[in-house]
C-alpha cells in the first residue's frame, strides 16, 4: 500500500513539472528594452516590458535604456488572410 502510494506521489509530481515546463515563459531576451551601460554591457539586462520600468531601474546609476536588437531586428510575420 505505501509502495503504490510513493509511487502515484512521485508519477503526480513528475507530471506537474512537465507540464509545467512545456508552457515556458517568454525568454528574458525577448523583452523589447534593455538596460544598458558599462555594468551591462551589449545588449544588456533585457528584462522590461515597458520603457518607463526601464527608466526605472536606470535612475541614479550610469546606465541607459535602449531597444533590444533581437526584438527590433526580428523577421516580420507575413499575415495571411
Amino acid at each position: 500500500m505505501r509502495r503504490s502510494l510513493l509511487m502515484m506521489m512521485s508519477v503526480a509530481s513528475l507530471l506537474t513539472v512537465a507540464g509545467s515546463a512545456s508552457a515556458a515563459p517568454v525568454a528574458y531576451w525577448d523583452y523589447p528594452y534593455c538596460l544598458q551601460g558599462k555594468d551591462w554591457g551589449y545588449p544588456g539586462l533585457c528584462q522590461y516590458w515597458t520603457y518607463q520600468q526601464c527608466q526605472a531601474a536606470a535612475s541614479g546609476t550610469f546606465s541607459y535604456c535602449g531597444i533590444n536588437p533581437r526584438v527590433a531586428f526580428a523577421p516580420r510575420q507575413q499575415w495571411r488572410y
